[in-house]
């Protein structure tokens, strides 16, 4: 089977690397990802030009389209692809709008009564969310209602000192347009752990995988900016060690009352549903949807997977998925990053990435916003590359990792608490107080 990947991150590296020993490969990238380049045939372009992708496409006979990133899907890739008689792994562009348009899916909560929403409003102007925010007696988040690549929302109380510091970054994203729409949304801000379920989904029955936590902040300790994502952990128990059973059941009954209502709305749900949950005192609340994998809790699950992903494929396409089989492992990911990233002056610098020593540990690597030039791997301004580490315990994991992540040298840096004991020993601790 000829299978397409379209995206150049880790992300799609990591879906690249599932798919690669039982499919004929293909790749559409913006960049020359070093792994993708590898392991597939491939074609340098921008993703975001729907119609060329879907040539390149029929071109090579292309039964299935895997879409990595998000911004092609709000494109309307899927869209295109489909009617060029190309199936897809990516929902189409109404139903993407789970995560391209965030009011749609906060109205989709109200409307269908969904379990796990937040008290939240959107507005399009200064006054009527000044006067809003004057008499809401909670701290807030702020998010652009579009796409900003992981970096627009802002916390008060952790990047914003009150709710005035959150009318004034408001006002920049309306009279901005941040993200393409001249609309915020404000959300009330729930104190909990964070953690992440991603879904197979046919447009009727939904497969889901094991939890994964993200660490979204810059530098150890939590500290810094918030980015796309600087490492992640999962469980050898398809939990998390702050997650109970019971949690993870609630989260994931969530993600199909989601689905059904989307099939009400749009069109069926085909792809990859990524929910972001807060664990609260209350239970799960839902944070936000992507509707495609996440960047870096790909990395955790694909490797575990144990059903063939181009299996997967087909049943998500012909509307018959059923269960899918992971691995009893925990895995660890971290993440390699220009030094001071987010703000870094080491973009176009060569770095060394030494594969053969990463692997002969029992690690990988998935590269990132890199791209493969004459003289060897070059940085971008944003996240270099994954290295994911697989074990019987997130410990044992963690350590594997962390040894890898020596043998890739340059201007650059790492959160070395990411799946330690310690940092998930303070996740633990913070959700028995919470619920105390």
């Amino acid at each position: 089977m000829k299978v397409l990947v379209v995206g150049t991150g880790a992300r799609e590296h990591a879906i690249a690397d599932a798919l690669k020993d039982d499919v004929e490969l293909y790749c559409y990238m913006s960049k020359v990802n070093p792994g993708m380049s590898k392991i597939a045939e491939f074609k340098q372009g921008d993703e975001g030009e729907v119609e060329k992708v879907a040539q390149f496409a029929k071109e090579n006979d292309i039964e299935i389209a895997f879409i990595g990133p998000e911004a092609p899907l709000e494109k309307g890739i899927v869209d295109e692809l489909e009617k060029n008689g190309i199936k897809c792994v990516g929902p189409c562009k109404s139903a993407a709008r789970i995560e391209t348009d965030k009011s749609f899916m906060r109205k989709l909560f109200e409307d269908y009564e969904i379990d796990g929403s937040l008290i939240y409003r959107v507005f399009d102007n200064y006054d009527d969310l000044s006067a809003f925010l004057d008499d809401f007696d909670r701290d807030v988040v702020v998010k652009p209602v579009g796409l900003t690549g992981g970096k627009g929302v802002k916390i008060v109380g952790d990047h914003l000192k009150d709710n005035n510091e959150a009318k004034e970054y408001s006002k920049e994203v309306i009279d901005n347009a941040m993200g393409g729409f001249a609309q915020v949304i404000i959300e009330e801000r729930v104190i909990g752990e964070e953690f992440t379920i991603q879904a197979f989904c046919d447009g009727q029955h939904l497969a889901p995988m094991p939890a994964a936590q993200d660490h979204p902040h810059a530098f150890e300790g939590d500290k810094g900016a918030i980015t796309g994502g600087m490492g992640s952990y999962s469980d050898s128990n398809g939990l998390l060690p702050f997650l109970t059973q019971d949690d993870y059941d609630s989260a994931v009954k969530i993600m199909k009352d989601t689905i059904k209502a989307i099939a009400e709305e749009a069109e069926p749900y085909k792809g990859i549903l990524y929910g972001q949950f807060m664990l609260t005192a209350d239970g799960p609340r839902l944070i936000e949807y992507n509707a495609r994998f996440g960047d870096p809790e790909a990395m955790n699950v694909l490797p575990l997977l144990k059903t063939p992903l181009v299996d997967v494929c087909k049943d998500i396409v012909d509307g018959t998925l059923g269960e899918v089989e992971f691995e009893d492992k925990a895995s660890v990911c971290k993440y390699i990053v220009p030094d001071g990233y987010p703000e870094t002056e080491h973009a176009g610098e060569v770095i060394e990435v030494d594969e053969e020593a990463i692997e002969g540990m029992g690690a990988k690597v998935f590269y990132a916003a890199v791209s493969l030039e004459e003289d060897g791997i070059r940085l971008s301004g944003s996240r270099a590359l994954g290295i994911v580490a697989s074990g019987e315990s997130i410990t044992e994991a963690e350590k594997i990792a962390e040894k890898a992540c020596e043998h890739v040298k340059g201007n650059v840096y790492h959160r070395s608490d990411v799946g330690t004991k310690a940092l998930v020993d303070k996740r633990v601790e913070h959700m028995k107080e919470i619920l105390n």
